[in-house]
């Protein structure tokens, strides 16, 4: 593994305009399960770790408190599950209320939430398609705006892994790019759904990344997937990166610099050494893009 301190976890800040919070090099994102190794391995060399916010607020006991000893000392984002950006219920403010407080409490300067939408009178505990429509951009980033505005910090927004597209009329990455110029927002890149819905859908991942505006993008996600039949991959977060999402997060580098990058896992979480490997690959290709451009 790399040593602390190193030129590229210094040389990767989050875009322009959005506080970095210290965020920088590679990370994990943190699952509930992962709690007690990173307690008995305080010095696992990760520069930052991902909460859910939803898995969190008002975990209070023995839990809470081992929640708060993992995380503490170490830079903080948080990944939220539940925003409903695209969907039609209006906002819960009862909600933003508590991300509020717990982004306040614990100083997370970088939030995130997923281009979808999961609730429609009540929560339907996946996240859907939102119709690539300029109705739809209009929509989502007033929402956007107001959130924003509500937790006074800015909203990095994720390309999320989808299996139909109703509605369409514009191209995936022409939405997405669309909906953070018009809301003002930045945007967290998902290699691995930018890889799951290149071969679902039948588009070319680069040119997706290259439709994207660079000022924009935040900070990356890198995770594992299924191939559930030679022409559907199933975006699972619960197996190691394969080769090509490695290679398609090289050329991410390429395009918009070695961003914060974060590992998720989320099923099938294997001991913490195996996942501390792929975070050192993460840092890895990042010191090698840092070299290229000095």
């Amino acid at each position: 593994m790399a040593a602390k301190g190193n030129a590229v976890r210094a040389s990767a800040p989050v875009a322009d305009g959005l506080p970095t919070g210290g965020l920088n090099g590679a990370g994990l994102g943190l699952r509930r399960a992962l709690v007690a190794p990173l307690l008995e391995q305080p010095g696992a060399d990760l520069d930052f770790l991902e909460v859910t916010p939803e898995n969190w607020i008002g975990v209070g006991g023995a839990r809470g408190k081992d929640f708060r000893r993992a995380v503490e000392g170490r830079p903080l984002a948080a990944h939220g599950l539940s925003l409903n950006i695209g969907g039609p219920a209006p906002l819960d403010h009862a909600h933003l209320d508590a991300l509020k407080g717990f982004l306040d409490g614990l100083d997370v300067a970088v939030y995130s939430e997923h281009l979808s939408f999961c609730a429609d009178d009540g929560q339907l505990y996946d996240l859907l398609p939102i119709p690539f429509t300029e109705e739809a951009v209009r929509y989502v980033a007033g929402r956007v705006q107001r959130v924003q505005e509500h937790l006074e910090r800015p909203l990095a927004l994720e390309n999320v892994s989808y299996y139909a597209a109703p509605g369409q009329e514009m191209g995936e990455a022409e939405f997405t790019a669309a909906v953070a110029e018009e809301a003002d927002c930045h945007l967290l890149l998902d290699v691995n759904n930018v890889y799951v819905n290149s071969a679902n859908h039948g588009y070319a991942p680069m040119a997706f990344l290259d439709a994207l505006p660079a000022d924009r993008v935040a900070y990356l996600h890198i995770a594992g997937h299924r191939r559930e039949a030679p022409d559907l991959l199933i975006d699972t977060h619960g197996a190691p990166v394969i080769d090509p999402v490695w290679d398609l997060l090289d050329t991410a580098y390429r395009r918009f610099g070695p961003l914060p990058t974060l590992l998720e896992r989320d099923t099938e979480i294997p001991p913490l050494p195996e996942l501390l490997e792929e975070v050192a690959a993460i840092r890895r290709a990042q010191e090698r893009h840092a070299e290229a451009e000095a």
